[in-house]
């Protein structure tokens, strides 16, 4: 009786490794270079001190929000891409995947920063736009701070509870709606001088694209 032999399969995790690796010493070498605003970044969810203390839009090109939003790219691409893994929708050792997926997200985020300034621009909103902004990509910035841990964990596990990555989406949600909370009470006297154009601002660029790319991911993955 001739026995059937399969191959066995090697999912190479190196370059997930490598990368969580490199991302750590980011975070690490900003901690450093920046040890008090790392300090106040990192009470950001207990403290509104950090977005009082760097609300300048200056701080937007700085190295300490530059090198952190590296971090933030390769943490969302690597937990969007462990939940397809965990529903069943693809592998998380997949490295061609991660790069279109960390590309799609770094092209979307850039865009609708060039998009949000040319509609600031119209609506004559931009120092508010470049401060609402700055506030939006400090706490994007620290969810995904958070997330890279668990991220590093999940990928090296198998045989994860759906709820764990709908867990974390959860709480990843209820801390940007703090930071709209936080936003509107910091700049509440501009946003009522120019209600009608924040609530076009909001509805066109914080609620239209994520609605429809949600609505491309289902229907794609209908």
């Amino acid at each position: 009786m001739i026995e059937h032999l399969h191959p066995r399969i090697i999912e190479n995790k190196d370059w997930a490794t490598l990368l969580f690796v490199l991302t750590f010493a980011v975070v690490a070498m900003t901690k450093s270079a920046y040890e008090t605003r790392f300090s106040e970044f990192s009470k950001l969810i207990f403290s509104d001190k950090y977005a009082k203390i760097y609300r300048d839009n200056s701080h937007l090109k700085s190295s300490f929000t530059v090198g952190l939003f590296f971090v933030q790219v390769i943490s969302y691409a690597f937990f969007i891409q462990l939940t397809m893994h965990i529903f069943g929708y693809a592998s998380k050792t997949d490295w061609i995947l991660f790069i279109q997926i960390a590309t799609f997200l770094l092209y979307f985020i850039l865009a609708k920063f060039l998009i949000e300034k040319i509609v600031a621009t119209s609506f004559n909103i931009d120092e508010f736009a470049d401060l609402f902004n700055l506030q939006k990509v400090t706490y994007r910035t620290y969810i995904g701070v958070l997330v890279l841990p668990i991220n590093a964990i999940l990928f090296y596990y198998d045989n994860i509870p759906k709820i764990i990555p709908l867990a974390i989406i959860g709480i990843s949600l209820c801390i940007s709606l703090y930071s709209y909370f936080i936003s509107i009470k910091t700049y509440q006297n501009v946003i009522i001088s120019k209600l009608f154009y924040f609530i076009l601002y909001l509805c066109a660029l914080e609620i239209a694209p994520y609605y429809f790319l949600y609505y491309w991911i289902t229907k794609g993955s209908a």
